[in-house]
């Protein structure tokens, strides 16, 4: 049987340059960066030379505004309490967020609404885009933080980042973005887009899982998240995770390097899915069609469970998502989902597929034949369905 992975949106494959990159920091030169023998100095040097090469490609001023993390959620929670609990004391408690956000922020700023923040979540709309002119009413005396993230996790749609963060400047208000799903996919540097922290992670670009980074324009600096020893300048304590940080940085360049072919190639398998899939009937895209990740596809079939089509799709070979992986144990609909205007019912039947470097023209002829007779099938036992046709005929 034919096997696809297309959950690239929720972890990627290592690359093999990565891994090659990381073997010695996982094998000889496996020394504490923080001690003072020559093992500890060769370490030290790979995580310093791994933090001066994230820094350029991403346009950052310099080495010091990159801090390593354990992802992006750890980036995101650092990022956001961090800055505002700095900030609260300068008597700045408001947070502008988006009500479509990664968990990650979405349960950071309600930890925060418990110390006593105040939250404005903006709306998203029927294209999941969030509008600047909305970021700029909302913004008052008190704002500590604006927090958008780049792209949307489950529905791809690409945000106005450099447009937020220009209007951020100007209101001298810190601006945060979750960069997660964006980063490898989307042109990004942090000087010329007017951003002053933002969070990224490694394996949603075939580096490896458990490594991340969060970028603090210099003279931004939040409290700090992880108490303990003096690692990263004393701002996060914990031993560096070497052969994460160096793999992390490898697949960060390779990704950047290839972006460009790699997005026209993706797009256009993208998009002759899309209007394949869009063919079945009651079917809808879910996100804008041109301000989207190149490759993202995310569908609603009226009449069915999400669930059910997953599993479905596994036993024809197919590793897809119905949202993002972080909360695909759970069986209420998707925030992202209902936050553009679903209802719970179609909400619920939805397929996210996501491709990468690793996925090819015939995984998109193949997927393209086996989801039309699958939705079929679980309609054929769906007594929504049955109700949705029922009052078709009667008008």
């Amino acid at each position: 049987m034919r096997k696809i992975y297309a959950d690239n949106a929720a972890t990627t494959s290592l690359h093999p340059q990565v891994l090659e990159e990381m073997m010695p920091y996982l094998t000889t030169v496996y020394g504490n960066p923080s001690s003072l023998y020559q093992t500890g100095a060769v370490a030290k040097k790979a995580v310093e030379n791994s933090r001066e090469k994230i820094a350029q490609l991403i346009g950052a001023k310099s080495a010091n505004e990159i801090y390593f993390t354990s992802g992006g959620s750890e980036a995101d929670n650092w990022a956001i309490k961090g800055m505002c609990r700095a900030l609260k004391k300068k008597g700045k408690n408001h947070i502008i967020t988006s009500k479509f956000e990664h968990h990650a922020v979405l349960h950071t700023c309600k930890a925060l609404e418990k110390e006593g923040f105040e939250v404005t979540y903006l709306d998203v709309y029927e294209n999941g885009i969030v509008k600047v002119e909305d970021v700029k009413a909302a913004i008052k005396d008190t704002t500590a933080l604006v927090t958008i993230m780049y792209a949307n996790n489950e529905i791809g749609t690409i945000q106005p980042i450099p447009e937020i963060g220009k209007l951020c400047r100007e209101n001298k208000v810190i601006f945060h973005t979750d960069a997660v799903q964006a980063m490898g996919n989307v042109y990004i540097n942090v000087e010329e887009q007017n951003i002053d922290m933002l969070s990224l992670t490694g394996h949603k670009f075939h580096g490896p899982k458990g490594c991340g980074a969060l970028y603090c324009r210099r003279g931004v600096r939040p409290d700090v998240l992880i108490d303990g020893g003096a690692q990263e300048r004393s701002r996060r304590a914990g031993t560096e995770n070497v052969a994460g940080i160096v793999g992390l940085a490898k697949a960060l360049e390779i990704t950047l390097d290839t972006m460009e072919k790699r997005n026209a190639r993706l797009t256009k398998m993208r998009d002759r899915l899309i209007d394949g899939l869009l063919k079945i009937e009651r079917s809808r895209l879910n996100g804008d069609r041109t301000h989207r990740l190149p490759g993202n596809v995310n569908m609603c079939f009226e009449g069915i469970e999400g669930e059910s089509l997953l599993l479905k799709l596994d036993m024809a070979g197919i590793s897809a998502s119905s949202g993002s992986a972080c909360t695909s144990g759970d069986l209420d609909p998707s925030h992202v989902l209902l936050s553009i205007g679903l209802p719970h019912e179609i909400a619920h039947g939805s397929m996210r597929l996501s491709f990468s470097d690793d996925n090819t023209e015939e995984d998109i002829d193949y997927i393209l034949e086996q989801v039309p007779p699958i939705v079929d099938y679980l309609r054929m036992m769906s007594p929504l369905w049955e109700k949705i046709k029922e009052e078709e005929r009667n008008g």
